[in-house]
């Protein structure tokens, strides 16, 4: 199975891809914890049906020590027991972020005022940021039917 397009082969893309990239490794600096990025970024995946990326976050985390049940349970997070208070709050907004437009109005008051609880303006911006970015790189994944199944932690570090 291919691409209908290679993302990294096209010039236009691999120059916007790069800017993506880029603005993605911010991330790294961040204070937001790794794990919580993970997280986001694995149920925004399975929401779009970003195979690719799913494949990847899967098992990006699973390398950084994030263990097979809470991965197994990103899907059902709302009644699985091993996510924190924090980490319920920053897959709530995920959720609402990638699903604005099934829901007028977007992300509610009430989810943002409880991920605020949790996370300072900083992490607040980098979570945002996260959200926003995966769902770019999940619409573009998807677009494009990239396969998935392939990847190998740090391939593209």
């Amino acid at each position: 199975m291919d691409a209908r397009l290679n993302l990294f082969g096209n010039p236009i893309a691999a120059k916007a891809l790069k800017h993506i990239v880029a603005a993605g490794k911010v991330l790294s600096d961040a204070t937001l914890p790794a794990t919580t990025q993970e997280l986001v970024k694995l149920r925004a995946s399975q929401i779009n049906g970003c195979g690719f990326c799913t494949d990847m976050h899967t098992k990006d985390a699973a390398h950084a020590g994030e263990t097979s049940v809470r991965l197994n349970l990103v899907a059902a997070w709302r009644e699985a027991t091993v996510f924190t208070d924090a980490e319920r709050a920053a897959l709530e907004l995920t959720e609402q972020g990638t699903r604005i437009a099934d829901a007028a109005g977007g992300v509610t008051d009430e989810v943002w005022a409880n991920a605020a609880k949790h996370y300072d303006e900083d992490q607040l911006a980098a979570l945002v940021l996260a959200i926003a970015l995966i769902n770019t790189f999940n619409r573009m994944n998807v677009i494009v039917q990239q396969p998935a199944g392939d990847y190998q932690p740090g391939q593209f570090g």
